[in-house]
């Protein structure tokens, strides 16, 4: 393994006489030769105490370190950032070496918008949809299910929506005509326009409250992954690149190509195996960036939280394409499912594919 200036890692476990572990991990967040030195120091430190004291266990870990370090340059590496390991394969570490920084990399995916902003893009476009709803029991047996046909027509700010086909099966309705299922409504407040809604209007509209916020925070939970959100118990623990949630994750970055065969850099965000379930919220987390402009093409991810209050497990996988300037989304899959207090516990699924964008 080779150090860079942001940091050191150094991690070995053995069991012989009496040593159940040794573990050493010595991170800089500050760049400088003078605390890249002092932490060298620190780890010669340790490495002759080790030496003196244990003369067996020193030719061990040396052994593993030399022949690791030599194992990991043949094929992929490590680098450091604010005090995370993140993996790269042997493409990307070619690419390094060409002009691809892996660290501003990082704090490119901590900080990009565009598959938030791609979502936001469908309210001021023209385009048609279908959709499918699926309701399953606990067993996998379909309860209820929905598929629609719809069009959007948008003038730049405002938009209205109409259902050209309907086929509902089952008892998604309520008998007054509500929704009966959460994922139903979900899937309406992210996806379906009612009269006539300008942007313009809600920009200045007051901040949503009661359970209209929770829909919000919850909406901003699962197609803005990896950002804090509002929701009690669990909002803190969804920003996994914070100083708290990081040590819970394993990140990588790798080369592959997307579905439509575009060379990209895929990042993923796995959780720890070592930590408790409670401990965080976002289980997996894969996007992937298009080599060319960086741009997002696709993401999946894990979501899941099971507390007092309620709970919860999300899957989805969502592809991007570029329109014109801007880029929208082309297919979502979701699967999910939630346990509310006073409700049956629900799993639903849905598929929504958009085309034919104006």
């Amino acid at each position: 393994m080779t150090p860079t200036s942001r940091g050191i890692f150094f991690e070995f476990k053995a069991k012989n006489v009496g040593i159940a572990l040794v573990t050493a991990r010595l991170f800089n967040a500050e760049i400088g030769k003078k605390s890249k030195a002092k932490s060298w120091f620190i780890c010669f430190a340790f490495l002759s105490k080790l030496l003196i004291s244990y003369p067996l266990q020193f030719i061990i870990t040396f052994s593993f370190l030399f022949f690791g370090a030599i194992a990991v340059a043949q094929t992929d590496s490590v680098v450091f950032y604010l005090g995370s390991t993140v993996y790269m394969d042997s493409i990307t570490v070619s690419a390094s070496r060409t002009g691809f920084d892996a660290e501003d990399f990082i704090e490119m995916v901590q900080t990009d918008e565009s598959f938030y902003r791609a979502f936001k893009n469908i309210r001021t476009l023209s385009y048609s949809a279908d959709n499918e709803i699926l309701i399953k029991d606990k067993k996998g047996n379909t309860k209820a299910t929905y598929a629609s046909a719809t069009r959007q027509q948008s003038d730049g700010d405002c938009r209205e929506m109409t259902v050209a086909e309907k086929t509902v099966t089952g008892n998604f309705y309520e008998k007054k005509g509500a929704y009966r299922y959460y994922t139903a409504k979900l899937f309406d407040r992210v996806f379906y326009t009612h009269g006539r809604v300008c942007e313009s209007a809600e920009a200045t509209a007051e901040k949503p409250s009661g359970l209209e916020k929770q829909y919000a925070e919850l909406k901003k939970l699962i197609f803005s992954p990896g950002q804090e959100a509002d929701v009690p118990f669990i909002g803190k623990k969804t920003a996994i690149f914070s100083e708290d949630m990081q040590p819970y994750y394993h990140f990588s970055i790798r080369s592959a190509a997307d579905a439509g065969g575009r060379d990209c850099y895929v990042f993923t965000a796995q959780v720890r195996p070592e930590f408790k379930e409670d401990r965080t919220v976002i289980k997996f987390l894969e996007t992937w960036f298009a080599k060319d402009d960086f741009q997002i093409t696709a993401r999946n991810y894990r979501l899941q939280y099971y507390g007092l209050a309620f709970d919860f497990a999300v899957e989805m996988r969502v592809k991007i394409k570029a329109l014109r300037d801007r880029f929208v989304p082309e297919r979502i899959e979701y699967q999910g499912f939630f346990d509310i207090p006073f409700k049956k516990p629900e799993y639903g699924n849905f598929t929504v594919r958009l085309f034919d964008f104006e």
